[in-house]
């Protein structure tokens, strides 16, 4: 007899209908065709262990499996559950009429219970998508797939669950979440906040403006001068998630298997901060079976580099191309994926070894040339694609001492929603741009008019300077947003100095 279940598989951050064609005839022989790896080929003794402590026996029959389509590479156990389903309703121990309604997926334990999967949210988009009427998975992950509405969404415990559903004699407990509700309660519960840090208005000022426009930005300073601090809480003054934002970093965590298990929606920006020993593989993605990285978790949040200069050199090239295009494709012989990587780089990094070259009352010890060559680690196109460069300075005791409350991140957010909602307008008819950061150079010229008196300031700057094109660019990016901040249509001088005095790396003082 001939039967069909369906699971899925899932390539970047998007999933394919899995086809499980089961045959059972006369013989005894087991085949599993169709490209599994394999956790897929290990899952006979699973499944027959679970069959066996449940109630039921292996088929002493000839079972020919095939995974269809069968160029695709079929990875992990998840695959166990379809397959079981498939063999019993092969070998007439399960009802097939609600087999090809439903999706199933989950790894079997040798008793029988479910163990959790990974990228069940993309596998749940794709189902409702190619209209099934339900999705059968472990209870573990039954939240983050009832995200997806207009689909039926059973969390099973043990397999006995799913023979019984299936052959009518009980149905599990279908799990709902009212992803809006639970969305809008969570998104202001911020454990950091700005008004955590004392002192350091011009650095608050700076990442407002960062934020305000999506820029990439480093924190130049000694030690202890509040660098990660402040860093850890740029995400509580950008923009509270859009449902769809929401949707689209779950599906990267969860194809990434980093979803709390109790959570059906990320509602906070995510905010990583790899340790610099992390290499290239783990920062952009990859592996023989491709994970998204950390740039593509990051996205539509912060990635935040502490001591950038101690990150190896191969690392931080590798973010070229994605600071750019805000994306990244991991190829392979005989595939690619595609993983999204539009996330706001936030670096820090001490001046020199020592830590206090420019300090305002500890003396720099080391050697002639050491701040440059320290800052030669980090390469100038990198440099170049960072929009705003900081020194911070530590804090007086005097302003450490004050009880007297700042402003916090919910007052600096209303500003920051405010200006893009701005850049939201002006970026309307423009496809996947919405900060100003992301204005290609046609776009600077649209967006960014300036007077003669604009243009002979910026002039100065870039002569004095030895600005790069890139940089120029850079410039007009940030002073647009500051305006935006300003409520003010045209870029004006005072705009244009403010952004130049955040080109710190760029000054001919610096580095000796």
């Amino acid at each position: 007899m001939l039967v069909k279940t369906f699971g899925s598989a899932v390539f970047g951050i998007d999933a394919t209908t899995i086809t499980i064609e089961v045959d059972v005839t006369q013989g005894i022989k087991y085949m599993l065709v169709g490209l599994p790896d394999n956790a897929v080929k290990e899952s006979q003794q699973r499944i027959e262990s679970a069959l066996r402590l449940n109630g039921y026996k292996w088929p002493r029959y000839k079972i020919v499996i095939n995974m269809a389509p069968a160029d695709i590479r079929k990875e992990g156990s998840a695959y166990d559950l379809p397959l079981a389903m498939g063999i019993l309703a092969a070998s007439g121990h399960l009802k097939v009429e609600k087999l090809d309604r439903y999706v199933i997926m989950g790894e079997l334990s040798l008793d029988g219970a479910l163990q959790p999967t990974q990228g069940v949210l993309p596998i749940a988009i794709n189902a409702r998508k190619e209209g099934f009427e339900g999705f059968i998975l472990p209870k573990q992950n039954a939240k983050e797939a009832a995200v997806v509405d207009r689909l039926k969404i059973f969390g099973v415990e043990n397999i006995r669950e799913v023979i019984d559903f299936f052959n009518g004699d009980s149905e599990p407990e279908q799990t709902i979440v009212d992803t809006r509700a639970e969305f809008m309660a969570k998104v202001d519960n911020a454990e950091l906040d700005f008004s955590d840090v004392k002192g350091q208005e011009n650095v608050k000022r700076a990442l407002e403006i960062a934020a305000a426009g999506s820029h990439n930005i480093i924190l130049i300073g000694p030690p202890g001068s509040g660098k990660t601090m402040l860093a850890k809480r740029i995400p509580t003054i950008l923009p509270p998630f859009s449902l769809k934002e929401a949707l689209e970093t779950t599906k990267i965590h969860s194809v990434a298997g980093k979803i709390n298990k109790e959570t059906s929606l990320m509602i906070q920006r995510p905010f990583r901060s790899p340790h610099h020993t992390i290499s290239d593989v783990a920062l952009v993605g990859g592996g023989n079976y491709p994970q998204p990285g950390e740039i593509s978790l990051a996205h539509n949040g912060v990635l935040f580099l502490d001591e950038l200069p101690e990150f190896k050199r191969t690392v931080l090239e590798v973010m070229r191309q994605p600071l750019e295009d805000r994306k990244i494709t991991i190829s392979r012989a005989k595939f690619s994926v595609e993983y999204p990587a539009s996330f706001m780089l936030v670096a820090s990094m001490n001046p020199c070894p020592c830590g206090y070259y420019n300090h305002p009352s500890k003396d720099c010890v080391c050697a002639p040339g050491m701040v440059q060559k320290y800052l030669n680690r980090i390469s100038g196109p990198l440099l170049d694609r960072i929009d705003i460069h900081l020194e911070v300075v530590p804090v007086p005791f005097n302003k450490l001492s004050e009880l007297s409350a700042s402003e916090n991140s919910g007052q600096v957010r209303k500003r920051v929603e405010k200006a893009r909602l701005v850049q939201a307008r002006r970026f309307s008819n423009k496809k996947e741009v919405y900060a100003n950061a992301q204005m290609s150079s046609k776009m600077i010229r649209e967006f960014v008019e300036l007077d003669r008196e604009g243009n002979d300031l910026i002039k100065i700057a870039m002569d004095r300077l030895g600005l790069s094109a890139r940089a120029y660019d850079r410039i007009l990016k940030v002073s647009r947003t500051i305006a935006d901040l300003e409520e003010s249509e045209n870029v004006q001088s005072q705009h244009l100095s403010e952004a130049i005095h955040y080109r710190s790396l760029d000054r001919e003082n610096w580095g000796g």
